[in-house]
């Protein structure tokens, strides 16, 4: 009898075990952070070719995204699996304007204090100016001159729902490790 109910306790033990490692393994990254690797120089200087970073999906869901923040959304039309990695600029219902090589939120010159000096060559779609609705986000790569993003119509506006997460640490190579500007 004791043999039984130790047998039993093994298997409810294990059966807990396998379900917190199913748990992390697959809901984990689907729900709370996952890890994508940077495609391209669109974002130099802050994040590099091949680097690595981890990405925070939950302050997204619940409305958390904030001007410069770095982040990772998938724009209509755009095949399963590829995504996009930019920087928020222009944040819901503020208008947004590239005149002059300057942005402008809602007629006012953008503070840019991440390293971003140089004057951006090409407006694009932000020539006129952009009214962002209450879901729509407008996005640029740090690297402006090879960026493809909202100045772009094959990215345009940046939805609330196109979001999947926030970049939050560089994790590889490890002499980058570190949080992300």
């Amino acid at each position: 009898m004791k043999k039984i109910a130790r047998r039993k306790k093994l298997f409810v033990e294990l059966g807990a075990y396998l379900a917190a490692v199913l748990f992390f393994a697959f809901a984990v990254p689907k729900l709370l952070i996952e890890r994508t690797v940077i495609d391209g120089s669109s974002m130099e200087p802050s994040l590099h070719d091949g680097e690595n970073v981890l990405v925070e999906k939950v302050s997204v869901r619940a409305g958390g995204v904030k001007r410069f923040d770095i982040i990772i959304f998938s724009p209509e039309g755009v095949p399963d699996g590829k995504h996009y990695v930019k920087r928020v600029i222009g944040l819901p219902g503020e208008t947004v304007q590239i005149a002059d090589g300057k942005i402008l939120i809602d007629g006012t010159p953008l503070d840019e204090s991440y390293g971003m000096s140089e004057e951006i060559s090409y407006a694009g779609l932000a020539a006129e100016k952009i009214t962002l609705a209450e879901d729509e986000y407008f996005v640029l790569g740090d690297n402006r001159e090879v960026s493809e993003d909202s100045r772009y119509p094959a990215v345009g506006r940046v939805k609330a729902g196109q979001i999947r997460g926030r970049v939050l640490v560089r994790i590889w190579p490890l002499s980058v490790f570190g949080t992300v500007d």
